[in-house]
């Protein structure tokens, strides 16, 4: 009977089982990942990965899914989270699904964070754009609104 069917449940639990592999030394994991070694290794000490498994000697060995798990924590940092709110959301990952509603609530969070601070981002590139006008003469130029209400304390 196999089937179709029967093929893809078998090809993507075959996937799913060499994403959990441990395939490569920390050589590798942090050349893959754009991170050192020591940080890769404090990553673990600090609780931010998982268990990571070992090979017979002893050496460290990172699944595809450790380094899925570490272009996650790359992207948090990008967005400003904190060390210890990742190591939060590490825990509350471990935890299981109970813990979802505290996870969504924590993107929800961030993601709000982030949307505030592009709006910030944007508004200063008018402000770039419109003091590059300036000292390239373009007399037409529209003061942006961001200069029109200046943060106290900034000089202009």
């Amino acid at each position: 009977m196999g089937g179709v069917a029967s093929q893809v449940v078998s090809s993507s639990g075959q996937q799913a089982v060499d994403r959990e592999k441990p395939q490569y030394s920390i050589g590798e994991a942090a050349d893959r990942s754009g991170l050192s070694r020591d940080t890769l290794r404090w990553y673990e000490r600090i609780g931010l990965m998982n268990y990571i498994g070992r090979d017979h000697a002893g050496k460290r060995r990172f699944s595809n899914r450790d380094l899925e798990w570490l272009a996650l924590i790359g992207r948090l940092r990008t967005t400003g989270m904190s060390v210890a709110d990742m190591v939060r959301y590490a825990e509350l990952v471990r935890e299981g699904e109970s813990t979802i509603p505290e996870r969504l609530q924590m993107f929800r969070d961030t993601r709000a964070e982030v949307l505030a601070k592009i709006d910030e981002l944007r508004q200063t590139v008018a402000v770039l754009d419109y003091k590059i006008d300036l000292y390239e003469g373009k007399t037409s130029t529209v003061k942006p609104a961001a200069l029109t209400a200046p943060c106290e304390g900034i000089k202009i």
